[in-house]
């Protein structure tokens, strides 16, 4: 059965055709500027075993006009890899966040839909354009079953004494303010993938995925998220490419109240402006990595103080496991980057990390998870590709089949 899996932003939609039976990826591309000029899809698919790729400039006023074009490029006799949009049974939707109340994957609903809308104040970048690519999907697929995994489920088993913050009772309890976590889907795919590949059923890990935004899940040996880094929203927790990560409230205040800067700026700042950006000018660790090594003292201090962050967190996840038997790095820089995961695991002797710096460059950008740890680490540090798409897939398969 053919799965379509959709993530849609405010201007943009991602989309992959994904046979659930054997995991392969049918078709994908990526629907950019909507609603904005200069507006194209760059779509690739499989035909007799070889990649095709085809870019076309097309106006798309709207996430539904987009839909249209997708569905006809998968259906077209040059582009497509299905006879007609019919056979597509079911659409799988990427939602961030899905709050209390929905810890597992949904069937749409109208109901659903309303609290996906509610829970816009929560996640107002990302909540808003995911209902928008839901109700578009309806309309361009009104036979398919649409199914929403959510971002923030796989967290839903941190136990209150983590997830809570020490501030009045009445804003959890009336406001709902509490840490949620988010990258669920990818924490929950790259430990049951490590879980196969090591044969390990009760698998205490921790999960790191670094891309753009990031975060870190500390992972039971019932495969249960009991802590995780993101908080409330998004902006917690580790360095990103353009946020702040962990920063004293404090400096939210002064910003306010010493330098009259407007909580919409201050809000700009620490999500926009921050990170590997305001570090070190760029961020995409492809330029940040460039420029370490021609010895740019910001390049040095941003891959210092990044991977410091991930250190700590390192050791605070394998004190509230109790032990760790193994740390996992997914997403574009934990896959790619072998300077980040070099300098992430130096000097962890203590805890039983050590890394094998010949494996880390020689097993860099890997397919299939490999292992780079030294003989004598007592914790696997293994490198697993990360696929939410392939996850929502499967989970939406498991709702409608």
């Amino acid at each position: 059965m053919e799965i379509l899996v959709i993530n849609a932003g405010s201007s943009s939609l991602k989309y992959q055709l994904i046979n659930v039976e054997t995991g392969g990826v049918l078709a994908k591309g990526l629907a950019e500027r909507i609603g904005m000029d200069g507006s194209n899809i760059n779509h690739s698919w499989t035909k007799d075993g070889n990649e095709c790729q085809k870019s076309i400039t097309v106006e798309l006023p709207d996430h539904t006009v987009a839909f249209n074009v997708i569905s006809n490029l998968l259906v077209d006799g040059e582009t497509g890899v299905i006879p007609k949009r019919e056979d597509i049974k079911a659409i799988g939707h990427r939602v961030v966040h899905g709050g209390e109340h929905y810890t597992q994957t949904q069937i749409v609903t109208s109901e659903v839909k309303k609290a996906i809308e509610e829970l816009i104040p929560l996640a107002p970048l990302h909540n808003p354009a995911n209902l928008t690519g839901i109700n578009a999907a309806e309309k361009a697929f009104p036979n398919a079953i649409q199914v929403v995994v959510f971002d923030t489920a796989f967290h839903h088993t941190i136990p209150e004494k983590a997830f809570r913050y020490a501030i009045p009772e009445q804003f959890y309890r009336e406001d709902r303010i509490r840490a949620y976590g988010f990258h669920g889907t990818s924490h929950k795919y790259v430990y049951e993938q490590a879980s196969k590949y090591l044969n390990k059923n009760d698998l205490k890990a921790i999960t790191i995925h670094l891309g753009n935004g990031a975060s870190m899940c500390a992972i039971n040996e019932k495969g249960q998220s009991v802590e995780t880094s993101m908080g409330f929203g998004p902006l917690a927790g580790l360095i990103m490419g353009t946020r702040s990560g962990d920063i004293d409230p404090s400096i939210i205040f002064h910003m306010a109240e010493e330098m009259n800067m407007s909580l919409e700026d201050i809000k700009n700042i620490l999500n926009k402006q921050s990170g590997m950006l305001g570090i070190a000018g760029s961020n995409d660790a492809r330029d940040v990595s460039k420029l370490y090594h021609d010895g740019d003292k910001h390049a040095i201090l941003c891959y210092e103080m990044y991977t410091h962050r991930i250190k700590k967190y390192i050791g605070a996840y394998t004190a509230i496991l109790n032990g760790v038997d193994t740390i996992i790095f997914t997403a574009g820089i934990g896959e790619n980057d072998a300077l980040t995961r070099q300098l992430s695991c130096r000097d962890l002797l203590a805890l039983g990390i050590i890394l094998d710096e010949a494996a880390n460059t020689s097993k860099n950008h890997p397919k299939q998870p490999v292992e780079i740890q030294a003989e004598n680490s007592r914790v696997k540090i293994l490198v697993v590709p990360t696929n939410e798409e392939l996850e929502i897939a499967l989970q939406t398969w498991e709702v409608v089949k």
